[in-house]
């Protein structure tokens, strides 16, 4: 496989908000892009083709949770996660970073890697920064993110020794892969720094100087309010190249995409979208609603005029109603298909808004709708 460089070229810009492609071995993706995420590789209840029927092609798989399952051994002697899920498109990698935030009671940070339990055994597991690389270059992934330590909110001395942390291992694993392969996948930086001003500066400035071929912002949507994430966001795009691609990690609710577009984001990523699916809250034009109220138990309406998904096409909001309130698993899967199509029509409206010049004017009629109606809806 060939990794040509540079990955990513500007198209387009409206404001700071712009078109771009990923110029990706198995098939070029056009910014801004959102994708799916599908920890054990699968996007759950979907098959890989009916993934790229909604027309994705760049997903996410995670480290620590194919590590666990089916585990190295399984993924080497088969020859890669895309020989057992028949995913023939892109593939980005999390490193198992985030699973040191959302598995903290099981996870001691050390000089030279992370110590895990399992999550499923207790067993004692050690993830340094080469050996995660390894890990990502037997999945086949084509974007590779580094070990990085992320932080809840906490003190600025913390946030400081996880960012330093964040930056050793970050040039470890950019000397190791470029040493190991003349040709490797492409390496994003993460940043972080939590919500401190100097330190997100500092974290930017030394991980851009590495020169890798993009950068995420790490450390975001892990509670905080929404205006100190759309402020980190403002603040890293101002100073990140404008000429790699940007992404910021963990993002996926429809309104806070369009707020980081309109601020130079180009790649999200977040279980939202699938698991809200699965739990009846689903997205329309005018905002979410969740499928199990009382009052669509005999609504035979789409779960969106306006949407033209499988789902919408052909099955009422009185059937899916119907579907959660018995469990039915079809349920899950039609709500999934709905949810993630909404989101790549999303994607390609803000991207046509922005080849158009009109993506403040798009911005403001979906805000219009999506959120000012929801909260209408929501409050009747």
């Amino acid at each position: 496989m060939i990794y040509s460089r540079p990955l990513f070229k500007v198209i387009h810009t409206d404001n700071n908000a712009r078109v771009g492609i990923l110029k990706l071995p198995y098939g070029e993706v056009i910014t801004p892009v959102f994708m799916p995420v599908g920890s054990l590789g699968t996007v759950k209840t979907l098959s890989s083709d009916e993934i790229k029927e909604l027309g994705y092609r760049l997903i996410l798989h995670n480290t620590y949770h194919l590590f666990l399952r089916p585990g190295l051994e399984v993924i080497n002697k088969i020859g890669g996660i895309r020989k057992l899920n028949k995913w023939d498109y892109n593939i980005l990698t999390d490193s198992g970073g985030f699973q040191v935030f959302s598995l903290t009671n099981l996870v001691k940070i050390r000089e030279n890697g992370v110590e895990f339990a399992n999550h499923l055994s207790g067993e004692k597991i050690f993830f340094t920064p080469r050996l995660v690389i390894d890990i990502q270059l037997a999945i086949g992934s084509d974007i590779l993110m580094p070990l990085d330590v992320c932080t809840p909110k906490t003190s600025y001395d913390e946030a400081k020794v996880a960012k330093d942390t964040t930056y050793k291992w970050l040039k470890e694993t950019k000397e190791y892969l470029f040493n190991k392969l003349e040709n490797p996948p492409y390496l994003f930086g993460i940043t972080q720094g939590n919500f401190y001003t100097e330190l997100r500066k500092e974290s930017i400035k030394e991980i851009t100087d590495l020169e890798l071929d993009g950068y995420s912002i790490g450390g975001l949507s892990v509670g905080e309010e929404k205006n100190i994430m759309y402020d980190i966001i403002e603040l890293s795009t101002s100073l990140l190249p404008i000429d790699k691609p940007r992404y910021v990690m963990g993002v996926g609710a429809p309104e806070d995409i369009v707020e980081a577009v309109e601020r130079g984001i180009d790649m999200f990523d977040c279980v939202m979208p699938t698991r809200n699916a699965r739990n009846a809250s689903l997205f329309t034009w005018n905002g979410k609603i969740n499928i199990r109220n009382a009052k669509y138990k005999t609504d035979t309406s789409p779960i969106d005029e306006n949407c033209n998904c499988y789902t919408c096409r052909n099955y009422s909001r009185a059937y899916l109603n119907h579907m959660f309130k018995t469990r039915e698993i079809l349920a899950y899967r039609l709500s999934t298909i709905h949810n993630l199509y909404f989101m790549n029509q999303l994607m390609d409206k803000i991207k046509e808004s922005i080849l158009k010049d009109q993506f403040k004017e798009f911005k403001k009629k979906f805000f219009e709708k999506y959120i000012i109606k929801n909260e209408k809806i929501n409050n009747f």
